[in-house]
C-alpha cells in the first residue's frame, strides 16, 4: 500500500476539444517545472496524474500554485480488492474529526464486481459496523467524505481532509503574454495573478521616482513580484526611473490634469517595452471609479496611446473582492506596508475627472515625448525572479 498525489485538472481542460492534449502537455510540464529539483514519477490515467515521490508535502504545496490544478489529493494506492477497501476507508475515517461521513466511489473499471452505489453502501456499512464511536451517514453535507477510485489496476482512496485546493485556471504560458503595471499598492499584483492564472504569461514594469520614492518602495514591488512568481515560471521586472518624466509634466503641463498625463506615459512605457520584448498586451489593476484617473473618460484617454490591447481584469470589482484576492494569494501584507510609490506623489489638489483627448494632447506638445520615453527604458534595472 502506497501514498501518492492525485493533482485533478480544472474542468475547462476537457473542454478544448481537439486541443486538449496541448493543454495537457503544457500543464505536465508546468508541474515538472515546480517539482524540478524533486524526484518524482508521473503516471498518466484518463484525464488524471498520479505522482509518485518521497516528498509529498513539499510537492503538494508547490504544485498546489500550478494554473490549470483543481484539486491535489493525498491518496492510498491498494489493490482492487473489496476487503482492503474497505478496512482502509475505516483508517481513513478513525484519523478524521467529524461526525457525519458520506462514501462516494467513482467506477473507472467497469469490470469490477460491483457498481459505484454498490461499493458505497458496502463500504458504509462496514465503517458503521466497525467504528468504535458515534458516526452517522450525511449524503448531503458529511463532516467527512470518503473517495474511493476504482481504476483498471488499483483502488485510490483519500477523504476530504487530504485534499488542497489548487489554483485552478488554465496551464500558465498559453494565452499569449501580457506587460503588467505594478506599483506597490493593492491592486496590480491581483490584476496580475488573475491573468497569469488564464493562461497569460506575466512581465512586470514599476515607474520608480527617485528621490522621491524610496529604495524601499522598490524593494516592496521587488517582494510583490516574487511572490507573483511563486505562481509562474519565472517573472522579469523591469524598473523603469520616472523622475524625469514626472517632472517635465509638472513644468510643462496643467496640474489639474498632471495624474492623466502621467498615466499616458506609464502606457507608453508599458507599451514600448512591450514592442521591446515581444510582449502581446498591457495589463493594469484599474478598476472603474476607485480613483480620479480611473473614470471612464480617463481611461478612454489613456487607451488612446496604447499600441496593443490593455487588460483590466478587476475594472468591475469592489475594493473588498479586491483585498479578498490579495489575501489569499500572500500580496496583502506587502502591499499596505507604508512605502509611497510614483502614483502618489505630486498628485494635484483637484486633478480633471474627465479628461478629454484634444486638450490633453495639446498640453503634451510641450513635452518630448519619445525623448522621455526612450530616455527612461534605456537606464531601466532589470530583476529576473
Amino acid at each position: 500500500m502506497k501514498e501518492l498525489i492525485l493533482v485533478k485538472y480544472a474542468p475547462e481542460i476537457f473542454l478544448k476539444g481537439l486541443n486538449r492534449g496541448k493543454f495537457e502537455k503544457k500543464l505536465r510540464d508546468n508541474i515538472c517545472k515546480k517539482l524540478e529539483n524533486i524526484k518524482v514519477e508521473f503516471i498518466h490515467d484518463s484525464g488524471r496524474y498520479f505522482i509518485k515521490t518521497d516528498e509529498i508535502e513539499e510537492s503538494v504545496k508547490r504544485i498546489s500554485k500550478v494554473f490549470g490544478i483543481l484539486e491535489v489529493c493525498v491518496v492510498k494506492e491498494v489493490s482492487i480488492d473489496l476487503d482492503e477497501i474497505k478496512a482502509v476507508s475505516l483508517d481513513k475515517i478513525k484519523k478524521c474529526e467529524g461526525k457525519t461521513f458520506k462514501v462516494k466511489t467513482n467506477r473507472a473499471n467497469k469490470n469490477f464486481e460491483m457498481n459505484s452505489m454498490e461499493v458505497s453502501r458496502t463500504v458504509g456499512g462496514y465503517i458503521l459496523a466497525n467504528y468504535e464511536k458515534d458516526l452517522n451517514v450525511d449524503v448531503k453535507n458529511p463532516d467527512i467524505l470518503i473517495n474511493i477510485e476504482i481504476r483498471n489496476n488499483y483502488a485510490y482512496i483519500w477523504s476530504n481532509s487530504d485534499i488542497t485546493e489548487g489554483a485552478a485556471g488554465l496551464p500558465y504560458g498559453m494565452n499569449g503574454s501580457t506587460m503588467l503595471m505594478l506599483s506597490g499598492g493593492i491592486d496590480s499584483p491581483v490584476a496580475g495573478y488573475l491573468m497569469a492564472r488564464r493562461g497569460v504569461e506575466v512581465s512586470c514594469v514599476y515607474y520608480h521616482s527617485h528621490p522621491y520614492t524610496s529604495e524601499r518602495a522598490k524593494d516592496k514591488v521587488k517582494d510583490l513580484a516574487k511572490i507573483l512568481s511563486t505562481y509562474t515560471e519565472r517573472i522579469n521586472l523591469y524598473i523603469v526611473p520616472f523622475t524625469d518624466i514626472q517632472m517635465s509634466i509638472i513644468k510643462n503641463c496643467r496640474e489639474d490634469e498632471l495624474t492623466i498625463i502621467m498615466r499616458r506615459f506609464m502606457m507608453r512605457v508599458a507599451c514600448k517595452l512591450a514592442e521591446k520584448y515581444n510582449i502581446d498586451s498591457v495589463t493594469t489593476g484599474e478598476s472603474i471609479g476607485q480613483v480620479a484617473s480611473q473614470t471612464m473618460d480617463g481611461l478612454i484617454v489613456s487607451d488612446n496611446c496604447a499600441d496593443r490591447p490593455a487588460f483590466r481584469p478587476l475594472i468591475a470589482m469592489d475594493k473588498t473582492d479586491i483585498m479578498d484576492i490579495s489575501r489569499k494569494i500572500g500580496t496583502y501584507e506587502t502591499s499596505i506596508l507604508p512605502y509611497e510609490d510614483c502614483c502618489t506623489i505630486f498628485v494635484p489638489k483637484h486633478p480633471k475627472t474627465n479628461p478629454k483627448l484634444e486638450p490633453i494632447i495639446k498640453q503634451e506638445e510641450n513635452l518630448d515625448i519619445d525623448e522621455l520615453v526612450n530616455v527612461a527604458i534605456d537606464n531601466m534595472e532589470i530583476v529576473t525572479y
